[in-house]
């Protein structure tokens, strides 16, 4: 079925800020008992042990979400070594996040031009970022997202105006790379870092 492909793709989407009913309703064009349906049947196929997520309703959006029983890999793989090392993705999406706070996710993959769902909810994890309200000013009220005081200590800075200004310039009066700004590159060298696509 068609729709149910694509409310999967959409949920993939959205990521963390999930869709509400009313939003299936309307972009797959469908009345409340089809769409209801559409979300049951699409449920009962992540039913299947060899799926490792699941489809959940939290608060009054309907979420993708990992499987509660695969929680020990997961827990695993945030504490991996290898898992830890800030990706250029990581640190792209930090940098949009510090120089445009708060921010919602749909904002970050708009400057991104990629989705960062994955992304957004590894840097929650490591707690370089957080959640920090809802936004009223889009449709959805989607969440807002902030960077934390660890990544404040990560980076090796008291406050976020320590952060490089986007106008400033080096030496050769070329523009700074603000993802790749001497804190950053200072940070990785210190600690050895291998940058990880």
């Amino acid at each position: 079925m068609k729709n149910k492909a694509v409310l999967e793709g959409l949920l993939f989407v959205v990521g963390d800020d999930g869709l509400k009913l009313s939003q299936v309703m309307d972009i797959l064009n469908l009345n409340m008992d089809e769409a209801k349906e559409l979300i049951t049947e699409l449920r009962k196929d992540y039913e299947n042990k060899n799926r490792g997520i699941t489809i959940n309703f939290l608060g009054d959006t309907f979420k993708l979400t990992t499987k509660k029983e695969h929680k020990d890999f997961y827990s695993k793989l945030l504490q991996n070594e290898e898992s830890n090392i800030l990706s250029q993705a990581a640190l792209e999406t930090l940098a949009i996040i510090a120089y445009n706070e708060p921010i919602t996710r749909v904002e970050i993959d708009e400057l991104r031009g990629v989705s960062t769902g994955y992304v957004v909810r590894k840097l929650i994890a490591r707690g370089l970022i957080k959640e920090s309200g809802k936004s009223n000013t889009l449709p959805g009220k989607p969440t807002l997202y902030k960077t934390t005081s660890d990544f404040l200590d990560y980076f090796g800075l008291s406050s976020l105006s320590e952060l490089p200004k986007i106008e400033e310039t080096d030496e050769n009066n070329e523009s700074i790379d603000l993802f790749l700004s001497n804190r950053i590159e200072q940070k990785n060298n210190d600690d050895d870092l291998e940058i990880l696509d």
